[in-house]
């Protein structure tokens, strides 16, 4: 009786399509005579070791470049192959390309056999659960896992250039609760977004997309998928392949970069891991990995042990009350001490040291590197004393914090507002730079452009107490330079102090110039440079437009935002 199911459960499926490219017919050379409809022809043969296959020839009596639709897969070349393992009547179109024109010519091939065997391969079963999964198989982005979403060069795994650290991509709101259901019934491809993608920039002009939001360089776009299927093809070379297709819209494995053919190669197929690569629409490798929802993976448990070691500011860090679950391996440790010394083992029962030299708070990550994912740690050491040997580096002039183009010593990115590097607007005296910061806020009353100091520096205000900044804008707008200490999280404005500086002329360049030498604190402290804010305190600055007006579009462009010397830092002078 099972099998009688099963049997009856095949013969509902429609045809499967299996891609072993996607090419468009305009990026075919036209070559040869233009074909007239009566020498234009094709063989279609099956293949001898395998009944499901069947082998396609152009037979054309002109010279042209064949190219083929083989029920909704496109391939080119003379001869081609395509499997067919469900019973149907499948449309065949080949299109000869010429010089002259193009022609096509399409014939219907009937199949009445069904291949068992591939329908209940290993692979198919993996993917979509099997034929006895009625309801497919669920997969989800592996978000706590090194390199879910990666890119490299092309012909790479897509992990050379950038691997996403563990939910990476939380903040953007999308992908990690999207989820795609491969059906073995109908091979429907489902993919459930809430409504909201996730999306490559070069992608979010397409027509289906709406609503575009730029989210950490990448774009949200309100999008709802239509039906979909899919298609797995092994190759000659004993690659696996996954294609999507679909006629209403874009089609994707929850992140749309754009693959060429909405095809994908299978680099790992697993019970519980999926890991595609495909060429994007820049010509990259990007790189995704998956798992099964509701999959709770088996972790390596550990904790974070960190010990002085008796030399001076000297510290070990490593692992402790390890559990290692059967199968898994740890490969490597790797410390990173945050003050620029990253260190690893391989032995994970070895801790590592490091010896500090500056007096400051270090944040220090722990990457434990299993067979299955690399696990992520963070702790901080606070040393409380310079080491003998350090030598205080502080100049006592101003320097530059960045520029946008040579000096990023630190950076300065937007709250609540866009801080974005573009071109000058207008190259003149003070400022013929070529690329600066431009600032634009929408209904946001107190959004602002931040620089925030490293961990443990401060600005030391005692000899040294002005800021400049160079300016272009409207005539009239209000620029607001704030210091603030973060270590009071949402209370940090209480003790802020700020300055404010009127833009004089419309669309032209000007230093603005912010002293705080006598400047009060929010919390009455009369002048902060004569007081315990002027040293090891301040780690911030925001700059505002127009600051406390919330409705309309405000915007402006600035550069080489310039300051007291914060010591230990090697940056440019002004």
């Amino acid at each position: 009786m099972k099998f009688m199911y099963k049997l009856g459960l095949i013969f509902v499926l429609t045809s499967l399509l299996f891609v072993s490219c996607d090419p468009q017919e305009d990026d075919v050379p036209d070559i040869g005579n233009a074909p007239d409809e009566t020498q234009v022809d094709f063989s279609i043969t099956q293949d001898i070791e395998d009944e499901f296959n069947y082998i396609f020839e152009n037979t054309s009596s002109v010279t042209g470049v064949a190219s083929w639709d083989l029920a909704g897969s496109r391939k080119v070349g003379e001869k081609v192959t395509q499997k067919f393992p469900l019973p149907g009547e499948h449309e065949i179109t080949m299109t000869l390309v010429t010089e002259g024109g193009s022609t096509s010519v399409t014939k219907v091939l009937k199949t009445e056999e069904t291949d068992y065997a591939f329908l209940e391969s290993e692979e198919m079963t993996l993917l979509s659960g099997g034929v006895d999964a009625l309801e497919g198989k669920t997969w989800v982005l592996d978000s706590l896992a090194a390199g879910h979403i990666g890119v490299g060069p092309a012909e790479s795994d897509g992990l050379e250039w950038w691997a996403a650290a563990a939910l990476e991509k939380q903040s953007v709101g999308v992908l990690y609760d999207d989820n795609m259901t491969f059906k073995l019934v109908g091979f429907d491809f489902i993919y459930e977004n809430h409504g909201e993608s996730y999306v490559k920039s070069f992608q979010k002009d397409d027509p289906a997309y709406t609503n575009q939001e730029e989210r950490e360089g990448d774009w949200k776009v309100d999008y709802t998928p239509g039906s979909a299927s899919w298609s797995l093809e092994e190759t000659e070379d004993g690659d696996w392949y996954l294609t999507l297709t679909s006629s209403e819209g874009p089609v994707f494995p929850i992140f749309d970069v754009g693959a060429v053919g909405n095809r994908y190669k299978v680099l790992t197929l697993e019970e519980n891991k999926l890991e595609l690569v495909a060429t994007g629409g820049d010509g990259n490798a990007w790189h995704l990995q998956f798992i099964p929802q509701g999959y709770v993976k088996p972790q390596v448990e550990y904790a974070v042990n960190v010990t002085e070691t008796g030399n001076t500011n000297e510290y070990s860090v490593g692992i402790k009350d390890v559990v290692i679950p059967e199968g898994i391996n740890i490969s490597k440790v790797i410390v990173d001490f945050g003050n620029g010394t990253v260190l690893e083992t391989t032995d994970y029962s070895q801790p590592l040291t490091e010896t500090y030299m500056r007096a400051a708070p270090y944040a220090v990550t722990v990457f434990v590197v299993a067979t299955n994912e690399t696990l992520t740690s963070a702790t901080t050491i606070v040393v409380e004393q310079n080491h003998p040997d350090y030598e205080p580096f502080l100049l006592n002039e101003m320097v530059v914090y960045n520029d946008f183009s040579e000096i990023m010593t630190f950076p300065v990115v937007g709250q609540d507002c866009s801080v974005t590097v573009v071109n000058n607007p207008e190259r003149i005296y003070p400022n013929k730079s070529a690329m600066v910061a431009m600032y634009s806020k929408t209904d946001q009353p107190w959004a602002n452009a931040y620089m925030e100091l490293p961990a443990g520096y401060r600005f030391d205000l005692r000899n040294l107490s002005i800021f400049k900044i160079k300016v272009y804008g409207e005539a009239g707008q209000e620029i607001l330079l704030k210091l603030e200490n973060t270590d009071l999280g949402g209370n940090a404005w209480t003790t802020g102090v700020e300055l404010r500086y009127i833009i004089q002329n419309s669309n032209t360049w000007e230093m603005a110039e912010f002293n705080f030498a006598g400047a009060a604190a929010a919390d009455g402290t009369p002048d902060v440079t004569n007081s315990d804010y002027n040293n090891g305190y301040y780690n911030v600055v925001r700059i505002m437009c127009n600051p406390g007006i919330g409705e309309g579009t405000y915007q402006f462009y600035f550069d080489e935002l310039a300051g007291p010397h914060v010591e230990g830092i090697k940056s440019a002078r002004l």
